[in-house]
C-alpha cells in the first residue's frame, strides 16, 4: 500500500471538522465542532504554501517537497511546490516553482507541462500568470484569460478570479464582477469570491459582500458541515446555520490562531 492510500485510510470516522491550513509557520490543524473554533496547533513544521485533502488524505505544497499526511506527514518526492490539488476522483496533481505541472501516479510523477508561475490548483485546473489551464489527459490545453490568480469549479461552471476582474466560463470567459480578485471558491452549490478588501458570497444571480466580524484579507474558503473562511494574518472564520449554533443566532463566528502569513485552507 503507498503512502497516500494509507494516509487515505486516516481518520474516516471523524467526529468534528477538522481545517488545515498551510502557514509561513507550517501545517496547522484546527479542531472545528459546529461554529465553534477549537483546538489548534502545528502538524508539521515548514514553510507550507498550499493544501488540500481527498479521500482522508492531505496534501500540502511546500518550499522543499508535497507532503502527504495526516499526521506524520511523508515526502511524496516531488521537490518544491507552489499549489497541490486532487481532483474529484482523487488524482493528486501539483506545481513546482518553474511553472512545472505534474500528476502523482503508482508513487511516480508525471510532468503534464509547463505554464507561466502557477498560482493556484483546482481539480484539473490551473491558475497561472498567462491565463487559466485544464488539464486534458496528459497535457495543459489553455482556457484563456490573463493574469489567473485562483481558479474552482463551480457545478460544472468554473470560475476564475484575475487581476480585472472574476469570470464564469460559459459561452466564453462571462465577466461577472469587476476589479482585482485574489481568491475564489466553490461547493456544496456555494460560491464565494475574494479582493484584497472585501469577501463575496454568490446569491443568485448577483454578487454580495459577507459582512464579516473581523477587517483583513480573506485568502481561502471551504465547504462542510458550514462555510469556512481564513485571513491571512491567521484568523478562523466558520459561517454556521441557526440549527447549528449553541444560541440558535447563526452567521459568522471568528477567532484568531495567531498564525501569520496563511497562504490556503482545507478542511477534512
Amino acid at each position: 500500500m503507498s503512502a497516500l492510500e494509507e494516509k487515505r485510510m486516516y481518520g474516516e470516522h471523524r467526529e468534528e471538522t477538522v481545517a488545515y491550513l498551510a502557514t509561513g509557520q507550517g501545517v496547522a490543524t484546527v479542531r472545528i465542532s459546529g461554529d465553534q473554533v477549537g483546538r489548534f496547533g502545528l502538524a508539521s513544521r515548514c514553510r507550507a504554501r498550499d493544501v488540500a485533502t481527498t479521500g482522508g488524505a492531505v496534501l500540502v505544497a511546500t518550499d522543499e517537497d508535497v507532503l502527504v499526511g495526516p499526521e506524520p506527514f511523508e515526502s511524496l518526492g516531488f521537490g518544491p511546490a507552489v499549489a497541490v490539488a486532487a481532483d474529484a476522483d482523487g488524482t493528486v496533481f501539483a506545481a513546482g516553482e518553474d511553472g512545472r505541472v505534474s500528476r502523482y501516479g503508482d508513487g511516480e510523477w508525471a510532468a503534464l507541462g509547463a505554464v507561466e508561475e502557477v498560482r493556484a490548483l483546482s481539480g484539473r485546473f490551473v491558475a497561472a500568470a498567462d491565463g487559466v489551464f485544464r488539464i486534458d489527459g496528459d497535457e495543459l490545453a489553455s482556457v484563456g484569460l490573463d493574469d489567473a490568480r485562483d481558479v474552482a469549479n463551480a457545478d460544472g461552471a468554473p470560475l476564475a478570479a484575475t487581476g480585472d476582474g472574476l469570470y464564469r466560463l460559459g459561452n466564453g470567459w462571462l465577466r461577472e464582477s469587476e476589479g482585482p480578485f485574489t481568491a475564489v471558491a466553490a461547493g456544496d452549490g456555494k460560491s464565494h469570491a475574494a479582493t484584497t478588501d472585501a469577501l463575496y458570497a454568490r446569491e443568485g444571480d448577483a454578487w454580495e459582500t459577507v459582512d464579516l466580524p473581523v477587517d483583513g484579507p480573506v485568502v481561502d474558503v471551504a465547504y462542510g458541515e458550514c462555510v469556512y473562511a481564513v485571513t491571512e494574518a491567521g484568523t478562523v472564520l466558520v459561517e454556521a446555520e441557526p440549527e447549528q449554533t449553541a444560541d440558535g443566532t447563526g452567521g459568522w463566528r471568528s477567532r484568531s490562531l495567531g498564525l501569520p502569513d496563511v497562504a490556503a485552507l482545507a478542511v477534512a
